[in-house]
């Protein structure tokens, strides 16, 4: 255990009085994964707020941002994009429009279906917040000298691989 008393550690110094027959070293990677997450995301999405957008909205910007020209998806693009569902996104993206950063119409291609694209504005929203967004990650990641945070970054990588399988277009293939 770390040298620092913090919250689990005290709770897991309760569970090994109160349970010696297991073994509660899991809760000390998992509960610390647990609480940094609530105040990394706390953190981050107080940047968002700054710019009148909640975390999904932020994810569909930064989302139709990356794509490059012409900055669209469709609906069902973005949804698999942001792993949320379609209902979900479908929700953000009405918020969005009415906030004239986005817009939908027909697609060329399909009919039937449609495509969403950013404003300028939300081409000039979504620069600015993500530019202030990673000057916050990198706030937060410096807490860490650089070599902790690569060797961080390798771990996660490796144990999140064993939860995700890597889309095609995340292998670059």
């Amino acid at each position: 255990m770390s040298e620092y008393s913090d919250h689990v550690a005290r709770i897991q110094r309760a569970w090994e009085r109160e349970r010696p027959d297991l073994d509660v070293r899991p809760q000390g990677v998992i509960g610390r994964l647990h609480r940094l997450a609530g105040h990394l995301t706390e953190q981050l999405c107080a940047v968002y707020r700054r710019y009148g957008l909640a975390e999904g909205e932020f994810d569909v910007l930064a989302t139709l941002r990356r794509a490059g020209e012409p900055f669209e998806r469709a609906p069902g693009e973005l949804a698999a994009h942001t792993m949320v569902t379609t209902g979900a996104m479908s929700k953000r993206i009405d918020r969005l429009e009415r906030a004239g950063l986005v817009t939908r119409r027909r697609s060329a291609s399909d009919g039937r279906g449609r495509v969403v694209a950013l404003t300028a504005a939300g081409r000039e929203l979504i620069d600015e917040a993500f530019t202030e967004h990673m000057r916050n990650e990198r706030r937060l990641l410096d807490c860490l000298p650089p070599e902790e945070a690569a060797q961080l970054e390798s771990l996660l990588a490796t144990w999140l691989a064993c939860f995700e399988t890597p889309r095609r277009d995340d292998a670059g293939r």
